[in-house]
């Protein structure tokens, strides 16, 4: 006899609210995934395409070097730099991109966690494994201001006051011309 799930559909004695957050624990987690697959797809095409144009761009010039000097040649460089200024935007935008993607990876590595320290009562009611949990989420953190929200929220600030503390981390950063690598 097949032994069937209760669900908040369908509950009976064996219903679980653990389970359930577990379940939409993994929806979560799966949804970030996904959407960051199906956004690789997309990276990818355009990573190609900008290395192509980059291609074209470099054969022109080497053109340009063979023609004589005028008005029409300078005006045709104005555009080559023109064009290598609007990819070398784009190639930056794509590094926010990467960031963004790193940022998602660390939520579903944070939400499989939580998932397991939920679905087990031996985690669940023990304070270490919360605490390792929240320190192995701190801990992949690259940038400090992603720290300061982290400890912002633990300390119990509401979702709104740790997104000012990190934006104002960042805006102090950005005053002193600091560079923040991840």
């Amino acid at each position: 006899m097949e032994h069937k799930n209760s669900s908040a559909q369908q509950p009976d004695l064996d219903w679980s609210q653990v389970r359930e957050t577990v379940k939409l624990l993994s929806v979560s987690s799966a949804q970030v995934q996904s959407s960051m697959r199906e956004g690789d797809d997309s990276v990818n095409t355009l990573t190609n395409s900008f290395a192509e144009i980059v291609g074209h761009l470099e054969d022109v010039s080497k053109e340009l070097n063979a023609l004589e000097d005028g008005a029409t040649k300078e005006s045709i460089k104005q555009h080559c730099l023109l064009a290598h200024n609007k990819v070398h935007e784009s190639i930056m935008a794509f590094q926010f991109y990467d960031r963004m993607q790193q940022c998602l990876e660390h939520v579903t590595s944070n939400l499989n966690g939580l998932s397991e320290i939920v679905e087990s009562p031996n985690l669940l009611y023990n304070p270490m494994e919360w605490k390792k949990l929240q320190n192995m989420i701190r801990e992949k953190y690259t940038m400090e201001s992603e720290k300061a929200m982290f400890d912002a929220i633990l300390e119990g600030k509401t979702v709104e006051e740790a997104i000012q503390i990190a934006t104002e981390y960042d805006d102090s950063a950005e005053e002193g011309d600091e560079i923040e690598l991840f």
